[in-house]
């Protein structure tokens, strides 16, 4: 395949993805992405995502921007908007799993690991045979992370590590953490802290589920108890993990506005839902005005953001892990927040339900995504402090003075 970001390039790019897709995919798992987004289980839920899997493994699609050797296909960005873009459109969806590998880990290792880190992580993370999980705030460490106290200390021909992680999504199932842990007690807070791969089937690792209030238990409280960490399991130079896991959640706040991650399931469209559930005019709309007003607003704002990324990845050449990524990171949000809350307005009664055989598999899941979509303001950092590194690294605001 051309792999040019010229017009005619991307176009002819897009035709042979449709059709290696129209060729590849199991028809068995169509529409089926939200109930087999977790790669450690899908396998067994149904045999052909197994089959998927090896074949956008094969063809480099789990990663596709990653460079060949790492199990990659070497393409661009664009490129790889347009494999998620006919995936979505194909009922399609990749096969690799939630992704905090793919999205977080992988491209900070790419960035700053060692050779021997890149060639051991990243392909298998490429392939979907590596599921990773990530170590940051702790009981007493959540927005105010630079407090965090989980210890690492040198025995010697390894890390030991001690402490507890909180909210730690997929630790149940993950094979590797990527955490970061204080080296240096002694040292200026920002300054103690380094970031390490922990390798999660050892006994000197516990993981325990939180219960959601959405009804699922994707979130863990994680224990280190003299867990051992190898001496080339350090990211990054010692005692500047800080710089490290903040350029990991660049990476995080990218893959949450949008970027780099093809196993998005594509939503029925508002209107459609609005059809089904409200009245509509003799002209064929919807017959509360105040209701369409808002359902208006609200998609311009959402087709506003997606041209905004557009935007913001042209101008960063590709590289979306950026400050800005903050600003689209609370619009996202937003949208995803309104969006779910005009689906349970819309819906009136019929979305209140919670397992009663009397609602529909939709109406059911209209609640728990409402309820699971208050979080998404919180984790990745909290909006407030998305609106700090905007107006300090963006807007360059100057910081505020107490008055006498």
């Amino acid at each position: 395949m051309a792999n040019t970001d010229s017009a005619s390039g991307l176009e002819s790019f897009r035709s042979e993805a449709r059709a290696w897709i129209a060729e590849n995919f199991p028809s068995s798992l169509k529409g089926r992405a939200a109930e087999l987004a977790l790669a450690h289980n899908a396998a067994k839920i149904a045999p052909d995502f197994a089959v998927w899997r090896k074949r956008v493994a094969d063809k480099g699609w789990g990663a596709p921007t990653w460079p060949l050797e790492y199990g990659g296909a070497g393409l661009t960005l664009a490129h790889g908007r347009i494999i998620q873009q006919e995936m979505l459109a194909a009922g399609a969806f990749s096969p690799m799993g939630e992704g905090l590998g793919l999205t977080m880990v992988g491209p900070t290792i790419l960035e700053v690991g060692t050779d021997d880190q890149r060639r051991r992580h990243l392909a298998p993370i490429a392939r979907g045979e590596q599921i990773w999980c990530l170590g940051y705030s702790e009981p007493n460490a959540g927005s105010d992370l630079v407090a965090l106290q989980t210890r690492c200390e040198d025995r010697g021909d390894h890390w030991e590590v001690n402490g507890q992680k909180t909210w730690t999504s997929g630790a149940n199932y993950a094979d590797w953490c990527g955490a970061l842990v204080r080296t240096d007690p002694a040292a200026a807070k920002h300054e103690g802290i380094s970031f390490v791969l922990i390798p999660m089937h050892q006994p000197g690792v516990e993981t325990r589920p939180i219960a959601l209030i959405g009804g699922t238990s994707s979130f863990c409280e994680t224990f280190f108890n003299a867990a051992r960490v190898e001496k080339t399991d350090m990211l990054g130079p010692i005692n500047q993990g800080w710089g490290v896991g903040k350029r990991l959640l660049q990476h995080e706040r990218a893959s949450q506005m949008g970027e780099g991650v093809l196993n998005q399931v594509k939503p029925v469209p508002l209107p459609e839902i609005a059809r089904s559930y409200v009245d509509v005019d003799a002209d064929g709309r919807l017959a509360d005005k105040d209701l369409r007003a808002r359902l208006s607003q609200h998609l311009l704002r959402a087709r506003a953001h997606e041209l905004t990324l557009a935007r913001v990845t042209a101008e960063t050449k590709g590289n979306s892990a950026s400050n800005a990524a903050s600003m689209l990171k609370n619009s996202a949000s937003e949208i995803a927040q309104t969006r779910a809350e005009l689906v349970i307005e819309i819906m009136g009664s019929r979305g209140l339900g919670w397992e009663s055989e009397g609602f529909a598999e939709a109406e059911i899941q209209a609640m728990r995504t409402m309820l699971a979509s208050k979080a998404m303001s919180i984790y990745g950092g909290t909006a407030e402090v998305q609106n700090n590194i905007i107006a300090k690294r963006i807007l360059e605001l100057p910081e505020m003075t107490s008055s006498s």
